[in-house]
């Protein structure tokens, strides 16, 4: 089969790997038939990522055809269409009993860490993918639910949900400020109207972004490159601030930005993935009663959201910009690497 592998930091390559074989009764192989490419693939290629090493098939994002079972799966059987769950779930560990999948303790990958495909087992951007713990880390995908709209609920949607909407304990009447209007601050802005906040503010750079999220459900947006930018939300806040301050970009300066802009009582929910540290200025905020939460999706709540997404509650499939097929996943990389300039939010690889 064909596969997307990682030669190591800044090396990649479309090329022919074996198949991949049932080697746990628990697992079923996937015929994927359409798969993603999502910002932690980008942080891997710089080298963010040293647990992924050389030859490992990227990919955690996907939605496919099961084409073979192991002996222990009763509840899926060869043909059904099915979601992968970013995250793999055992199930039966203390962690997954939480529904905080992400610490699963079964030693697929690495005991405690959750999110294994692309990242501690061969992942989902190829032609066939093996998939552990399939009865938990699988979805059948209902009637009238399309490629495009499934496969957002691999990771983006719940990642939006869990890590920000969520975690920042958005409530009714709720003044939401999220940094970062790429495809998990999209995911926010629109789970965040889930809970009926009075204002939800998109702040980037981009005014393309912008102006997608004003068509996902944000009332208000600003460009952070104008220099008042942070004036400006409180204008829109009676000078307090917001209730709800989301990160999703994961450098040093959008989450200080994020704790600047927070009222005192509010939530700052880091959903970026940061390679480096950040600094806290902990003396000015120790008075103000803030919560700092962090986390990586469970993808526990996808059941929930792909309901919603079904009847046509949550419009996922206006993330995605740009359709590839699989023989032009290098295409696919360039075009993603340089969203910005592409006007590109998600790409559909088929």
């Amino acid at each position: 089969m064909k596969a997307l592998v990682y030669g190591g930091p800044g090396q990649k390559e479309w090329k022919d790997v074996p198949d991949p074989k049932i080697q746990q009764p628990t697992d079923v192989i996937v015929e994927m038939k359409a798969t993603t490419i999502c910002g932690t693939d980008l942080h891997i290629l710089k080298g963010d990522v040293p647990a992924v090493t050389p030859g490992r098939i990227l990919g955690h994002e996907g939605i496919g055809v099961i084409t073979e079972i192991g002996d222990s799966v009763t509840g899926l059987h060869v043909g059904d269409r099915v979601i992968l769950a970013c995250v793999s779930a055992c199930g039966r560990c203390s962690y997954c009993k939480q529904n905080l999948n992400s610490h699963c303790l079964a030693d697929e990958g690495a005991s405690g860490i959750g999110w294994i495909f692309g990242h501690l087992i061969d992942g989902t951007q190829a032609e066939y993918v093996r998939v552990p713990f399939a009865e938990n880390s699988v979805y059948k995908v209902p009637e009238g639910v399309s490629d495009a709209e499934g496969i957002l609920l691999s990771d983006i949607l719940p990642t939006g949900f869990e890590i920000g909407t969520r975690k920042g304990r958005t409530k009714p009447g709720d003044i939401v400020a999220v940094i970062g209007a790429g495809p998990v601050g999209l995911a926010a802005v629109m789970t965040a109207g889930l809970y009926g906040p009075a204002k939800v503010i998109a702040v980037d750079l981009d005014d393309n972004r912008l102006a997608r999220a004003k068509e996902f459900g944000a009332t208000d947006v600003l460009n952070s490159g104008d220099d008042k930018w942070k004036e400006k939300i409180m204008g829109l806040t009676d000078g307090l601030g917001v209730d709800v301050a989301m990160e999703a970009v994961g450098i040093p300066d959008t989450f200080t930005a994020a704790t600047e802009i927070v009222r005192p009582g509010g939530t700052v929910a880091n959903m970026g993935v940061h390679g480096t540290s950040v600094d806290l200025a902990i003396n000015e905020l120790w008075i103000s009663d803030i919560a700092i939460t962090t986390g990586l999706v469970s993808a526990s709540t996808l059941p929930m959201l792909l309901k919603l997404v079904a009847q046509k509650k949550l419009p996922a499939d206006k993330f995605v910009t740009h359709e590839f097929s699989f023989d032009e996943m290098m295409r696919a990389y360039d075009v993603f690497g340089n969203a910005s300039e592409e006007n590109a939010l998600k790409l559909l690889i088929r």
